[in-house]
Parts: structure tokens; sequence; C-alpha cells
């Protein structure tokens, strides 16, 4: 079907528009990577747990244990949910005495 009026004719190009660019942009970034020697490579790999401990350390003991307690809350959630699925749909074994 073909866009009713000449706007959303601009519409439809404007968003080709901006998916054409963004996968020039993501190409861009894989060509870089190819080019990169392997000592490049090496050293963005190193930065990148240098900047997790540096994170880590500017990190409060209020916003870790606010990290750990929302990981056990999610925890209790998933368990929560299993038990609601098995009492709905208790799994039977046929065959065992």
């Amino acid at each position: 079907m073909l866009p009713a009026d000449s706007r959303q004719l601009e519409n439809v190009i404007r968003e080709l528009l901006k998916l054409t660019k963004k996968e020039t942009m993501a190409q861009r970034s894989l060509d870089r990577r190819a080019e990169e020697t392997e000592e490049q490579n090496n050293s963005r790999l190193s930065v990148m747990p240098q900047r997790d401990q540096k994170r880590r350390a500017e990190e409060t003991e209020e916003q870790r244990n606010r990290g750990l307690s929302d990981m056990a809350q999610h925890g209790q959630d998933r368990k929560s949910r299993r038990n609601r699925r098995t009492k709905k749909h208790p799994i039977v074994r046929h065959g065992t005495t």
C-alpha cells in the first residue's frame, strides 16, 4: 500500500535515511575494529576492567548493598513465579509406585 500523501512519503523516506545512517555507523565501527592491530585491541580490552575497577572503588557501600538486595529480590521473584507455575501445573510422574 502506498502512502496517502506526500507527508507520509516524506516520513517514510526520513525513517529509511535514519536506518541507513545507523547501518553505516555500525559498519564503520566494524571496519575500525577489523583494522585495529592486535596490540590496539588488547589495549582497548585491558581498559575495560580498569574502568570497572574504578567504578567499583567509587561505589559506596550503600550502592553495593542496594545492588545485592536487588539481585536477591530478583531471585526470590523468579522462585515465586516458578512455584506458582508448578502449583498450577504440577509435575505428574506416571508409572512410579
